[in-house]
């Protein structure tokens, strides 16, 4: 399952992911559910909904910011193998 915000609206039908199993769990945009009532039924089940998975999505993101900001990972080093190397000294320390 990959949760991702509105940006990736359409990545299941990309060419790269055709044989992948994957459940997407993809943010709606906001002019999806703002075209509703805001006292409809369906826009309180959607904002609900999109609650959830931001919740779901917040806890995943937090261990990356300590990683980034109190481990001093911010600095973008071009080349996998440079991140690699900085990433394994930051965790054997």
């Amino acid at each position: 399952m990959v949760y991702a915000d509105a940006g990736y609206t359409g990545v299941e039908r990309r060419e790269e992911h055709e044989n992948r199993e994957v459940v997407w769990q993809i943010a709606e945009r906001r002019s999806t559910y703002s075209r509703l009532s805001k006292h409809s039924v369906p826009h309180k089940a959607r904002r609900k909904i999109k609650h959830l998975k931001a919740q779901t999505r917040a806890k995943v993101e937090h261990p990356f910011r300590v990683i980034k900001y109190q481990f001093g990972y911010m600095k973008v080093y071009f080349g996998l193998m440079k991140n690699t190397a900085q990433l394994t000294m930051l965790f054997a320390l």
